[in-house]
């Protein structure tokens, strides 16, 4: 239904065909479900989700609700799956919160059957904060120490809305306890800004990303009058802490938008800067979609769309099975990376579940009956450079 157009791998734009037909089955009666479904109908709910989950870290915890509501249960990679795993059953586990597999185990399977797996990868190009993010202001701006993910940071990040998002780490100071709480800010708050065209050559590069591309996050003056810009002892921030290493005003906002009163407690966090504009629907006949970080959380959404509405009666004999890995743009190299042990541990434990004598053997045969789709994205044709592509 979709093919990607791609100007850059951050801003993206989507094609879709005004309509949809859907085939009706010959073995069965006509379903009251019209044959003809607007494709608005898939495409809506796909941008609300793009938009509503900016980082990987939202995007897993919004399919891993999404497949409870569904039936789904979660493993704990840490305990024995063998007395969980039922026949008929639904089930999904996560690793780092960052990388997701949900799988459904047939009524009629039996071990050594095959797997039918579609798999993606959920992280994206992006800008992310230093582990030490607090930088010395200049000229009376103050600005925010970030790194690049993969390619990120080249032209397309100039002159964009930049918000911020991830996972903050806390800790509870009566239990000691470290808990996750995600954050995303409902509001740009850096930019990185060009130098004007009318400077001439500076202005066309090749620029440095380490001090060219700092986002500028506010105005403080302090450095312009030879005032430390240094967190005062008022500001309820300890040295030593983590949160002294970071922009007292990003601390400051970020705590309040997680509930929390003592800055201290946070241990640490890994955020990202993100384009804020939503993806939408556009063109003139709203035929297209336009949305960042469609490589490859289109994918991840497909295959899950899938899964839940796959049906046991059609593969009752296979296991059905997706995947969404992390670190896919650094080389899957991570342990919720595609290159782990992660889905193979997972296939090799529900082999292993179903077996009444477990070895090599049946593990290899259910390698051989199994089918596995990698699903990725890749830029169709600009037209406006046609020389640049194979005929």
């Amino acid at each position: 239904m979709t093919k990607k157009s791609s100007l850059s791998r951050q801003g993206s734009i989507l094609s879709l065909r005004s309509s949809v037909q859907l085939p009706q089955p010959q073995h069965v009666s006509p379903s009251p479900r019209p044959s003809v479904v607007s494709p608005e109908s898939f495409a809506q709910p796909y941008c609300d989700f793009m938009t509503s989950n900016p980082t990987t870290f939202h995007a897993v915890n919004a399919f891993t609700k999404q497949l409870e509501e569904h039936g789904y249960k979660r493993l704990s990679e840490r305990n024995v799956w063998n007395a969980e795993l039922k026949r008929g059953g639904k089930y999904y586990c996560t690793r780092n919160d960052s990388s997701l597999i949900a799988f459904a185990i047939g009524k009629d399977y039996e071990s050594g059957n095959g797997m039918a797996i579609v798999a993606s990868h959920v992280d994206a190009l992006a800008t992310r904060l230093k582990p030490i993010s607090k930088v010395p202001n200049k000229a009376g701006f103050e600005q925010l120490g970030v790194a690049p993910y993969a390619g990120a940071m080249n032209e397309t990040w100039w002159d964009r809305d930049l918000s911020i998002g991830g996972r903050v780490l806390v800790r509870d100071p009566l239990t000691g306890t470290v808990e996750t709480r995600l954050v995303r800010l409902g509001w740009p708050i850096a930019r990185i800004p060009t130098l004007a065209p009318h400077f001439g050559a500076p202005s066309r590069g090749p620029f440095n990303q380490e001090t060219q591309m700092v986002p500028i996050i506010g105005v403080d003056n302090s450095d312009l009058f030879g005032r430390s810009s240094v967190s005062d002892p008022s500001s309820g921030i300890r040295a030593g802490t983590f949160a002294a290493t970071q922009p007292e005003k990003l601390v400051k906002v970020i705590s309040k938008e997680i509930g929390v009163a003592d800055y201290n407690t946070i241990v640490n966090w890994e955020l990202e800067l993100f384009d804020s504009q939503p993806a939408q629907l556009g063109g003139l006949e709203k035929d297209l979609i336009f949305a960042g970080r469609v490589d490859d959380k289109l994918c991840c959404y497909a295959s899950q769309e899938a899964l839940l509405s796959s049906s046991d009666d059609t593969s009752s004999g296979i296991v059905r099975m997706i995947g969404m890995f992390d670190n896919e743009e650094i080389g899957s190299l991570l342990r919720q990376g595609a290159r782990s042990n992660y889905m193979s541990s997972v296939i090799e434990r529900i082999t292993e579940a179903f077996a009444p004598s477990y070895g090599p053997n049946v593990l290899s045969q259910t390698v051989a009956n199994s089918f596995l789709v990698s699903s990725d994205v890749i830029h169709a044709v600009n037209p406006n450079f046609l020389g640049s592509y194979l005929e």
